[in-house]
C-alpha cells in the first residue's frame, strides 16, 4: 500500500477510459438509433475535487459520442479523446501539451486496448468488473465497479495521499 500511495502522490493528470470505466459499459440504443450513457453523479463529483486540487483530468475512449463531450463539458474537462484506436497516440499527446513524465499520469482502463497505456502509466488502475486478466497489468484495482463509484474512489484516494482531500472537505463549510 505505501508503494501505492507513493506512486499517487506523484499523480498531475488522471486518464480515464470511458465505456465501462466512467460508465458500467452497456449501451442503450433507441429505435433512432440514439444512444444512451449512464454516469454516477459521485463520480462527476470527485472528477471536480480533483480539478480543483490542481489535478488535471482527461479522458480517452474509443467511442465518439455527443454524450461523453457533453458530460465532459458539465464537468469542466478539458482534455477529451474521442474515437482513438489508438489510445497511446492520444496518451503520449497529452504527455506533450501538459510537459509530464509517466510517473506523473494515473489511467484507468477496463480491458485489452487499455493495455498500452496502462503499462507506461506510473499510475494503473482497473476497476473491480474489469476482466481478471487486467489485473496482472495495474498496481491497483479498485473495490468499487466501472460506473458505480470506481472513479470517486480512485479520486479520494489520489486526493488522500496528496494530503489535499481536507481542503475539499473544508471547502464545503466554508460556503455560506
Amino acid at each position: 500500500m505505501n508503494t501505492l500511495i507513493e506512486r499517487a502522490k506523484k499523480i498531475r493528470l488522471v486518464t480515464f477510459d470511458v465505456d465501462g470505466v466512467l460508465t458500467a459499459g452497456g449501451m442503450l440504443y433507441g429505435q433512432e438509433g440514439i444512444e444512451a450513457k449512464h454516469f454516477h453523479v459521485h463520480d462527476g463529483q470527485g472528477m471536480r475535487h480533483l480539478l480543483q486540487t490542481g489535478v488535471d483530468v482527461a479522458i480517452i475512449t474509443a467511442c465518439k459520442s455527443p454524450i461523453i463531450k457533453r458530460r465532459m463539458e458539465d464537468l469542466g474537462i478539458k482534455h477529451v479523446y474521442q474515437q482513438q484506436t489508438d489510445k497511446l497516440a492520444a496518451y503520449e499527446d497529452l504527455k506533450q501539451k501538459l510537459n509530464l513524465s509517466d510517473e506523473q499520469i494515473a489511467y484507468i482502463g477496463d480491458d485489452l486496448p487499455d493495455l498500452p497505456i496502462l503499462s507506461r502509466a506510473g499510475l494503473a488502475i482497473t476497476v473491480a468488473n474489469a476482466p481478471k486478466i487486467m489485473q496482472q497489468y495495474v498496481h491497483w484495482t479498485t473495490h468499487k465497479k466501472g460506473g458505480k463509484g470506481a472513479a470517486r474512489e480512485i479520486c479520494d484516494f489520489i486526493m488522500q495521499a496528496q494530503g489535499t482531500y481536507q481542503t475539499i472537505i473544508d471547502s464545503y463549510f466554508q460556503k455560506k
